[in-house]
């Protein structure tokens, strides 16, 4: 069922970023501070575009605010057909999706793009559950943003979202190798290298890898990753991949005990990092 919106109206918060200083209260002294602040900036024709779906226009206007040092081209959708429409003929660079939409809930919003668009998309809710976070992932969201947010956490986050999908988008037009750090990924000849040195890897870590940096900067779930390297077959994911990911780390990693690689997301699963 589609997320009541006195939830989000209530939980969301902005930071004014340039003083660092919170503001905490209803929906209209929200309104007050994001508009007060709205970019004047001439918007470019290459800038990023970032479609936001939300069907309250007060919240619209304050994510909008919130990604002002994102970039300056930002287009809005006010229920779930409209989105899903716009993310396929615009070809946003982001998608930041409220899950409290009227006519659609917000999980099939995430299904229904992501069947035909790779865009990145941040969904934003005021629940807390792993279980829904993992339903999210599992739909196609690549990241999400529990209410109260702030500013800060909401732009740094839309950022990293399009800058990874570039890297990645780049790293496969090449069809080059991955650097990361002294390790280096030969997707085409299946070799993986540090400083020179090449790595031995089994059938089952590389397939593990290759479906990670396939989608690099995204949380995989243990489901996603265990169907993709197994396929459905009987066991559980978790006690499956923990032991394969271990290994994997050992060879990979500089410091095991503190991946930078590959990372866990508790509870949910894992995503490759490829800068460092």
């Amino acid at each position: 069922m589609p997320q009541g919106k006195g939830d989000a109206r209530d939980s969301l918060r902005i930071v004014d970023h340039p003083a660092g200083v919170d503001v905490t209260g209803d929906l209209d002294r929200v309104v007050r501070c994001s508009t007060a602040n709205l970019d004047t900036r001439p918007v470019m024709p290459d800038a990023d575009l970032v479609l936001v779906i939300d069907d309250e226009p007060q919240i619209r206007r304050a994510v909008r605010d919130a990604l002002r040092d994102v970039t300056a081209r930002v287009d809005e959708a006010a229920n779930g057909m409209t989105g899903v429409d716009a993310a396929s003929n615009a070809r946003p660079d982001l998608v930041v999706l409220d899950l409290g939409l009227p006519d659609m809930a917000g999980v099939d919003v995430c299904r229904e793009i992501r069947q035909k668009s790779a865009v990145p998309i941040i969904v934003l809710s005021a629940r807390h559950s792993e279980h829904e976070k993992v339903d999210l992932l599992n739909a196609g969201a690549d990241d999400y943003v529990t209410k109260p947010f702030s500013v800060l956490e909401l732009a740094a986050r839309a950022k990293a979202q399009i800058r990874r999908a570039k890297t990645l988008a780049a790293a496969t037009t090449s069809g080059g190798p991955v650097t990361i750090g002294s390790l280096v990924i030969d997707t085409v000849a299946r070799k993986v290298s540090r400083n020179g040195t090449q790595l031995h890897l089994t059938p089952i870590e590389w397939q593990i890898l290759s479906t990670l940096l396939a989608s690099a900067g995204r949380t995989l779930t243990h489901q996603q990753i265990f169907d993709a390297v197994w396929g459905r077959q009987f066991g559980s994911p978790q006690q499956y991949l923990r032991v394969h990911i271990t290994n994997l780390r050992r060879k990979i990693e500089p410091d095991p005990a503190a991946p930078q690689i590959i990372i866990t997301e508790p509870g949910v699963g894992y995503r490759a990092e490829l800068s460092r």
